[in-house]
């Protein structure tokens, strides 16, 4: 899907996302001098009342709580077409689920996020709203300014399955996520606020020991979960308050979310006032459209380049080598003091790196198989030996390679203590399935990623990297024309 220039009458920066009811756009509000995140129905529900109502929902639910924790909505409108749409505060920090993805959070840390999701759980309950998908991918990070400086805070999001709480006390849809809905909510039954109690609490159980309570394929799974396994924490005080909110029976848990936070704060004896530190670079050029050509400083219509949290993948190490070679002719286009955009030599592919990556580029085409055809590819490193085991440094690989279907698996990294993943998505109706390596020796973080980008062509990015702000950037910033 191509950028919108404008949302209502907010100019478009970016693509942020999609899901299967919407997509959201980074954009600019001109009058207020702030990035916002927009929030569109997608084009084949416009028609659906009941979605629509859904999403119509959403927006005031939120807007009903006046919470730093939980997502803000400062505009609604419709746009030419039909679809609604919802403005709302920008998370340039990410997901929870992208933080762990780094590493496991230190426990003052998690403490935090875990009583600041509860406040903002505590806000929804006190004007009778229930959230019903607390997961680490409904938990966002926003950058905020005081007297102190920058930190992040933690602020709940979609509540695209909350309900009124005096609606689901009657009767309610089975949904939800199922490693973290409460029984109650997986049968369908009535709900009360208890039921965000027991998200909250496998998401605690998650934080502190680094694994899901529950790995349910289904929300029959979930409707009579066995008790989860020992969290093995150095407090049985804090693994009981855990259990307790984790109770299959309702009756069994705390009263309140505010009770299970702040018996689990006396618990630990954690602090809960460190913040996680913002990993993702603030730049305010991501967040406003670009300057007039005559200085004037007013914001121009036009979208920014599309730039994305993308990460791509596959192959075998030997194909690897095959992107170390010294690459005479490379084309650079500079974007920015620090960044330059490099091409292959078929004009298919783009990606804009640090200029500190631009010691060696290799913008020849790859042959993926043996006896098979050349496929457009590009290379951009620290320096010629930024993919090898010798000389390891920060770069990118991009190549097409023939392909039907995702491969089963990636090229491993043995020398990499953690993997998480494959992890399977779609976006822009494209398959994809990313894994990610850390505490790789020489350069700490890998990530593969394959996509199906038509039906006989898959699309292969490796990163390596010791920043992951940097890799997001980069990642983001894949192009390819004409495939």
């Amino acid at each position: 899907m191509s950028a919108p220039t404008r949302l209502g009458r907010y100019p478009v920066r970016r693509r942020i996302g999609s899901g299967a009811f919407a997509t959201v756009w980074l954009a600019y509000d001109e009058h207020l001098d702030s990035a916002v995140a927009i929030k569109v129905l997608a084009d084949n529900w416009t028609d659906d009342h009941h979605i629509r109502q859904r999403f119509l929902e959403e927006g005031r639910f939120l807007r009903k709580v006046e919470s730093p924790h939980v997502v803000s909505v400062y505009d609604a409108g419709e746009l030419e077409d039909g679809r609604p749409y919802l403005v709302m505060a920008y998370a340039d920090q990410g997901t929870l689920a992208d933080l762990v993805e780094l590493s496991p959070i230190p426990r003052s840390q998690a403490m935090a996020v875990i009583t600041q999701v509860g406040r903002g759980l505590s806000a929804l309950h006190d004007r009778g709203v229930l959230h019903r998908d607390v997961k680490p991918a409904n938990v966002l990070f926003r950058t905020v300014e005081n007297g102190r400086g920058p930190h992040v805070v933690a602020m709940l999001g979609d509540l695209g399955l909350g309900k009124a709480m005096d609606m689901s006390s009657r009767l309610t849809m089975a949904g939800g996520t199922p490693s973290y809905v409460a029984p109650e909510q997986a049968l369908g039954e009535g709900l009360d606020a208890r039921a965000d109690q027991f998200s909250l609490a496998a998401l605690s159980y998650f934080l502190l020991t680094g694994r899901q309570p529950y790995s349910h394929a289904s929300l029959a799974a979930a409707e009579n979960p066995s008790p989860p396994a020992p969290m093995d924490l150095d407090d049985p005080a804090a693994e009981a308050v855990v259990l307790r909110g984790l109770a299959r029976d309702r009756e069994d848990r705390f009263p309140d979310v505010e009770s299970f936070t702040s018996a689990l704060v006396e618990a630990l004896g954690e602090p809960a006032d460190e913040t996680p530190a913002a990993w993702v670079p603030i730049d305010p050029a991501l967040t406003r459209t670009a300057s007039r050509p005559d200085g004037t400083g007013v914001a121009s219509d036009q979208p920014a380049p599309r730039r994305r949290h993308r990460r791509w993948p596959w192959v075998a190490a030997a194909v690897l080598a095959l992107v170390a070679g010294t690459g005479a002719g490379w084309a650079l286009e500079r974007t920015a003091a620090s960044e330059r955009t490099v091409e292959d030599s078929t004009g298919t592919l783009f990606v804009t790196v640090p200029e500190a990556w631009t010691g060696q580029v290799d913008p020849e085409q790859w042959v993926p198989f043996d006896g098979r055809s050349e496929q457009p590819a590009v290379a951009a490193g620290t320096g010629s030996g930024w993919n090898s085991d010798d000389d390891p440094g920060e770069g990118v690989f991009v190549g097409i390679l023939p392909g039907e279907e995702l491969p089963s698996r990636v090229p491993g990294h043995a020398a990499c203590p953690v993997q998480r993943g494959p992890y399977f998505d779609e976006k822009d109706g494209d398959d994809i399935m990313t894994v990610f390596f850390s505490g790789c020796p020489g350069v700490d973080l890998t990530v593969e990623r394959v996509v199906q980008v038509n039906q006989n062509q898959l699309m292969w990015i490796q990163i390596r990297t010791d920043d992951r702000g940097v890799a997001n950037s980069v990642l983001d910033s894949v192009v390819a024309k004409g495939v």
